[in-house]
């Protein structure tokens, strides 16, 4: 069965490349970073990558940019969590206008495609006290889906890392009553990665570095440690009013162990106070570390500054992962 994927907010290529793991194939990506678009052309020459603001693509319309007018099967893409205004009585598509979801939403009332995936934050389920999830569902509900939801942990699906996200499935109507049943998120595998696992004859490259104050400090947190096991007054001084803030707080001065999945890649490697130190040497991960840690091939190449790459790389969705949604939603698309 062959299935075409149209994704926004394409970024570096997580879940592009997973979807494509899983055998889609990919008839256009949206992306307005000319960094990320360059590692997407790089890596995927025969791409239809557009580099354009998903606004002015929503505006002109998205059908100019394929071609024969092929109905889409999954349209994808991972838009950032705003606010919205709940200035609307309706809570429907205008009171979103104005956020990157509110495109997202237009495009999928354009090309109606089959079923789309909506990647986020594991936060947005919380965020607004819910209000800003329920104004989505009920978008996507009268552009004519049947949506469901669920948080997944990557390190459930062949990734070495303790990723949590939302996952937002809609169904086009007529599909969900022709198959008449709901779709089945993937199951957890048995095998769940370390980074032992995975972190091993890692390519060269470029890394980042820790200032002299944050190696002083990390040089005293064992392997799988974090600022719990610095002497108190090093753990005042370093994290200033974080520390008087009690539980939690398990990511500042964290130093990983080769027996344990990493926790959630981030976009720097030296955000303040949220530590992913090397196990063995006082530094962050890697860009090639990173992308292991993501679950990208070593092919899979980043343009761009260090920076860039790192951002590229943490924001992206866990190419494992991806595949395993991906081979989900072909089970189901089947079922037609």
């Amino acid at each position: 069965m062959s299935l075409n994927v149209i994704e926004l907010f394409a970024g570096g290529g997580g879940l592009a490349l997973g979807l494509e793991k899983a055998g889609f194939t990919t008839k256009a990506v949206i992306e307005n970073n000319r960094w990320a678009c360059k590692t997407l052309l790089k890596n995927r020459p025969d791409w239809n990558v557009v580099e354009k603001d998903i606004e002015e693509v929503s505006e002109s319309g998205i059908s100019q940019y394929l071609q024969n007018n092929q109905e889409i099967d999954l349209l994808s893409g991972g838009y950032p969590c705003q606010s919205f205004s709940y200035a609307g009585k309706g809570l429907g598509l205008d009171d979103t206008r104005g956020t990157l979801f509110y495109h997202f939403a237009e495009i999928l009332k354009e090309i109606k495609p089959k079923i789309f995936l909506a990647e986020n934050v594991k936060g947005l389920v919380s965020h607004d006290k819910g209000r800003t999830l329920e104004t989505m569902i009920n978008v996507f509900q009268d552009v004519g889906y049947k949506v469901q939801y669920k948080v997944l942990s990557s390190v459930n699906y062949g990734v070495a890392q303790k990723r949590e996200r939302i996952f937002i499935i809609g169904i086009r109507k007529d599909i969900f009553e022709k198959i008449g049943e709901e779709f089945q998120y993937p199951e957890p595998l048995e095998k769940k990665l370390v980074l032992k696992d995975i972190l091993q004859n890692v390519p060269d490259s470029a890394c980042g570095t820790y200032s002299e104050k944050k190696k002083e400090v990390l040089n005293l947190v064992p392997a799988g440690g974090c600022w719990r096991d610095l002497p108190d007054e090093v753990a005042k001084n370093y994290m200033g009013k974080s520390y008087y803030l009690g539980g939690g707080k398990t990511g500042m001065a964290r130093r990983l162990s080769w027996d344990e999945p990493c926790l959630t890649i981030l976009c720097s490697p030296s955000q303040k106070q949220t530590e992913r130190c090397h196990p063995d040497e006082i530094r962050p991960f890697t860009i090639r570390e990173n992308a292991r840690i993501q679950s990208f091939p070593d092919s899979w190449e980043f343009i761009g500054s260090i920076s860039e790459q790192y951002k590229q790389i943490g924001n992206a969705v866990p190419v494992e992962l991806a595949k395993h949604m991906g081979l989900a939603i072909k089970i189901y698309l089947e079922k037609i």
